[in-house]
């Protein structure tokens, strides 16, 4: 059976540690001067500064760029509000900071080739395409063409979900950890 092609982006599925998600989420904001719509499931990155109450502002993350984590939820001003941030509005998002060993479930593009078994433990860059303004989700996905041992690449791939639903090939959704990240504990070399 062929894999469905439905990009979602990041979703946050546990840690190598076993423990499960308890709702650590952080309210950033994502200003009007942000002309980039952001999606659930969207990697985002800090974006160096805080609005008038102090809260950090976040903006999408792009492919090579550290990511400070994973929008889970968009902030509902009133019961008619998007499910997303929409372009060049200021909105509160809810981010999982990324932290050392979790796991999130991305879907591969496939974009010159589906990923092999042999993938796993390669890493790979970031797609970053325009989400759902119905499903309100990310259409970030997993560079396949990308796929290398190079240790500066965005993502590590650790396995393929394992489910009916899901084989190896094309549109396969892998479970990775993320390389780069703004939370690494980080220090200078000698």
């Amino acid at each position: 059976m062929a894999n469905a092609d439905t990009p979602f982006g990041f979703k946050w599925i546990g840690n190598l540690n076993g423990s499960q998600f308890v709702g650590g989420t952080v309210k950033c904001n994502i200003p009007a001067t942000d002309g980039t719509a952001t999606f659930v499931n969207d990697a985002v990155k800090i974006a160096g500064s805080a609005d008038a109450d102090g809260v950090m502002t976040v903006n999408q993350a792009t492919a090579g760029a550290a990511v400070y984590g994973v929008v889970t939820s968009v902030h509902m001003e009133t019961q008619d509000s998007l499910v997303y941030r929409a372009a060049s509005t200021n909105r509160y998002v809810y981010v999982k900071p990324v932290m050392e060993g979790d796991l999130f479930e991305v879907q591969e593009d496939s974009v010159g080739g589906a990923l092999a078994a042999t993938s796993v433990g390669l890493n790979a860059d970031i797609i970053v395409a325009a989400g759902s303004t119905t499903t309100g989700l990310s259409a970030m996905e997993l560079d396949s063409s990308t796929a290398a041992t190079t240790a500066t690449l965005d993502l590590h791939i650790h396995s393929v979900v394992v489910r009916p639903d899901n084989a190896i090939g094309t549109n396969a959704k892998l479970i990775v950890t993320f390389n780069n990240r703004q939370t690494a504990n980080q220090v200078a070399g000698v």
